[in-house]
């Protein structure tokens, strides 16, 4: 973290962690994925602490309010040190990670992966009769 140099959008995301490369970072950005301080901004947009970012990912939301200014990406310990996320964020999304658990438990999605070798044999004679 550097005190008073401000970064760009798409470098600050990534260096967060938001996204695993800065091109992944900028095509969120020029889609309306992220928003700063209420407004669509771009990706060279100056970015410094105490802004709040409204990030989409999936059907997940991230509301954050910058901490600290990073040029590099670093480890996760120092990432999480950037922002900090609201609360009413944070249980909004455990939310609806739980309703996705739950619905898909439901739809009997839970999949035992590939056939083992007994069950594509047992598979194979049923196919016979």
């Amino acid at each position: 973290m550097e005190p008073d140099s401000p970064a760009r959008l798409d470098k600050w995301l990534w260096a967060a962690r938001f996204f695993r490369t800065r091109s992944q970072a900028a095509e969120a950005v020029e889609g309306g994925k992220v928003e700063v301080n209420g407004d669509k901004p771009k990706r060279s947009r100056t970015i410094k602490p105490g802004d709040r970012i409204r990030i989409r990912l999936g059907p997940f939301e991230h509301r954050i309010t910058v901490r600290g200014v990073a040029q590099k990406r670093g480890s996760a310990a120092v990432a999480a040190e950037l922002f900090l996320e609201d609360p009413e964020s944070r249980a909004a999304r455990e939310r609806l990670a739980e309703q996705h658990r739950l619905a898909a438990r439901l739809h009997g999605s839970e999949s035992r992966g590939r056939p083992s070798k007994k069950d594509r044999r047992d598979l194979v004679r049923w196919k016979k009769r």
